[in-house]
Order: structure tokens, then C-alpha cells, then sequence
């Protein structure tokens, strides 16, 4: 808030408020969309983009002859540490660096676009005209850009999710009364469990399509080998019911405790 101000101060009566906001807004645009491409896991807020974009917007006009010459150098040395320290304090992580980027390269460019308007002064429709086509230029070039950015995250949100209802479509066995006969146990177990965790093995392959972190990737080699144990667990539960024999139950125990083993890794990342 305080960097705002201090740029505020000084950039308002040269730009007026007109420009000024239209300038505030528009490098927000420019840097939220630089972040959603270069980081698209992660969801930044925050207004420093934008303020980032106002000091784009200021070094611009220190190139011309609109700021007094005995004062450039000042301003200059005084905004370039600003934006140096803090893009360096960024690198530090948990600080979205690629808006601040996005930001003071958008306020340059609307800078320098808004120089011939704040020279002539008196040409009203120069200064309005230049607004009009800067915000037609980022809003359409913004829209075409977040349109190219790949979706392959939500993809996977989506499928994911048919993953969870196939799972719980798997373990409806375990919800069934103790006294229900044996022929609809082998065919929950069968027909119903170890269909869907086949299928959700498939979902999981199908994954390798899509471009994402590695530890998503880790994480879904831990689901496809948590499925593999519960079809083993199932297979083994076919059999003793079908067989109406408990010579397989310290298999399946075992099973279990490789099942929970793995809930509690995936829990974990």
C-alpha cells in the first residue's frame, strides 16, 4: 500500500485520473494473465501486479522530456531499486514474481502508448481514442492468450473425480448386510468391485496424456498401485466365499494392511 501511494503521488497528476485508472486496471490484466501462464497450479491474488505495472508506467515516462531532467535521475534510481529488490526479495518463493513481470512490462508498453496524448494536451480525443484501443489491444490479446493456456489441470480435476465415484461404486461390498446371500456377494465383488477398480486403473493410465507436475504423476502411480491391491484383495475374497473356505484370510489381512499403507501415503502428499 505504501509503494501504491508513493507512486500514486506521483503519477496521478501527470497521467490524470482517467489514465491513471485505466492504467491500474489494465496492468492487472497484464499480470494476472502472465501468472495463469506461467504458473497454472497455482492461484495468486493480490494487487502487485498492478502496482508493479503504475512503476512500468512511471519508467516510461522517465524516458521523455514530459518529467523535469534535474529530477529524472532521482526518480530513476529511486524506482529502479524498488523494482529490483523486489523482484529479487521474489525469488524467494511464495511470491508471484511472473505478475510482477507481467505487470511492469504492460505498464511500460501502456507508458510509452500514452506519451503522444500527454504531449498534446488539448486533444481530447487522442487521450480517450489511445484508452479505447489500449484496453480493445490487452483485453482481446489477454482473452486469446488464457485461451491457449493448456487445460490439462482441469482435465484432470475432472477425471479424478469420476475416479472417487467409481471407488465408491467399488466398495459398496463392504456395505453389505452380513446376511446377504452368497451369489450377490460374488457378483459385488466380481461384476461390481473388481470391474470398477480395473476401470479405474484405465483412468489412471489415461492420465499419461496429460502434461502434469510430478508429484501429481507420483501421486497417481500410488493410486494405480493402491487399485492393484484391492483387485488382489477382491480376487482373494472371490475365492474364500466361493470356496466357503478361511485359509486365504491372512492373505487378505495382509492385503489390508498394504491397503491402509497406502491411504496413508496418499493422505500424506
Amino acid at each position: 500500500m505504501y509503494a501504491l501511494l508513493y507512486i500514486g503521488v506521483l503519477l496521478e497528476p501527470l497521467l490524470g485520473r482517467t489514465r491513471f485508472i485505466t492504467a491500474y486496471l489494465l496492468t492487472g490484466v497484464t499480470a494476472s494473465i502472465t501468472s495463469l501462464w506461467w504458473h497454472d497450479l497455482t492461484i495468486s491474488a493480490g494487487a502487485s501486479g498492478a502496482v508493479f505495472g503504475m512503476y512500468g508506467v512511471f519508467l516510461a515516462l522517465l524516458t521523455t522530456n514530459l518529467i523535469e531532467k534535474t529530477a529524472r535521475q532521482t526518480l530513476l534510481t529511486s524506482i529502479a531499486v524498488f523494482v529490483g529488490y523486489n523482484l529479487i526479495n521474489g525469488l524467494r518463493g511464495g511470491i508471484d514474481n511472473a505478475a510482477h513481470i507481467g505487470g511492469l512490462i504492460g505498464g511500460l508498453l501502456i507508458g510509452y502508448a500514452f506519451i503522444p496524448s500527454l504531449k498534446k494536451t488539448h486533444e481530447g480525443n487522442l487521450k480517450y481514442g489511445t484508452i479505447a484501443l489500449l484496453s480493445l489491444i490487452i483485453l482481446v490479446s489477454s482473452f486469446v492468450v488464457y485461451q491457449r493456456i493448456p487445460n490439462d489441470i482441469g482435465q484432470y480435476d475432472t477425471k479424478i473425480q469420476k475416479f472417487f465415484s467409481m471407488e465408491e461404486l467399488a466398495l459398496e461390498v463392504y456395505n453389505l448386510p452380513q446376511d446377504t446371500p452368497n451369489d450377490k456377494l460374488l457378483y459385488s465383488i466380481n461384476d461390481i468391485g473388481i470391474y470398477y477398480w480395473n476401470e479405474n486403473i484405465k483412468l489412471i493410465d489415461s492420465f499419461e496424456e496429460l502434461n502434469l507436475p510430478s508429484e501429481i504423476r507420483v501421486r497417481n502411480g500410488i493410486l494405480k498401485e493402491y487399485c492393484q491391491l484391492r483387485i488382489k484383495c477382491y480376487e482373494l475374497l472371490y475365492k474364500a466365499i466361493s470356496e466357503n473356505t478361511n485359509q486365504y484370510q491372512q492373505q487378505i489381512e495382509d492385503y489390508n494392511l498394504q491397503i491402509e499403507a497406502k491411504i496413508k501415503e496418499l493422505s500424506s502428499n
